[in-house]
């Protein structure tokens, strides 16, 4: 059985969706403005779909967290909140193999190495800068594509032990 859907909304620019779902599969891609108003709305739909999906169940939290991250990171340091500018999300969630998540802007990009590390003594009291490793510590892989404009995110779901 083959049943595929397509879902194509566009609602004042921001969050415009086209995806398919097929069974046991789901693929969508999501544009907004790089506006923070933009984020949850995004966020929102994504989850709903995600979690519709069963793709990663028990594991929505920590997914939906680092999207977060991801989708802030975009906005605010990517885009630098340029509403002219896009952050594109890609997602790929597969029943009883996990999701994969790829958030992309069109910023010039950054060096991941040079992130300071929130848990150095130094930055224990700064009011930013946890992005990365909150993405880290929830998802199974993390990487920067693109120079940095991208990063790419996956979450397999647990395979339990008999």
């Amino acid at each position: 059985m083959n049943d595929a859907r397509s879902v194509n909304v566009r609602a004042d620019l921001w969050p415009t969706f086209a995806g398919r779902c097929a069974c046991s599969l789901l693929e969508v891609d999501a544009w907004i403005r790089s506006e923070i108003k933009a984020i949850s709305p995004l966020l929102e739909r994504l989850m709903r779909l995600i979690e519709a999906s069963h793709c990663i169940t028990g594991e929505e939290l920590a997914v939906e967290l680092a999207l977060r991250e991801a989708l802030n990171n975009a906005v605010v340091h990517g885009n630098r909140l340029d509403a002219h500018k896009l952050v594109h999300v890609r997602c790929r969630c597969k029943v009883g193999e996990g999701i994969s998540l790829i958030v992309s802007d069109q910023g010039q990009g950054f060096d991941p190495r040079t992130v300071p590390d929130p848990l150095t003594v130094e930055n224990l009291e700064a009011d930013h800068g946890r992005g990365i490793h909150i993405m880290k510590l929830v998802m199974d892989e993390v990487s920067f594509e693109q120079r940095g404009a991208e990063v790419h995110m996956c979450k397999r779901l647990a395979r339990k032990v008999a």
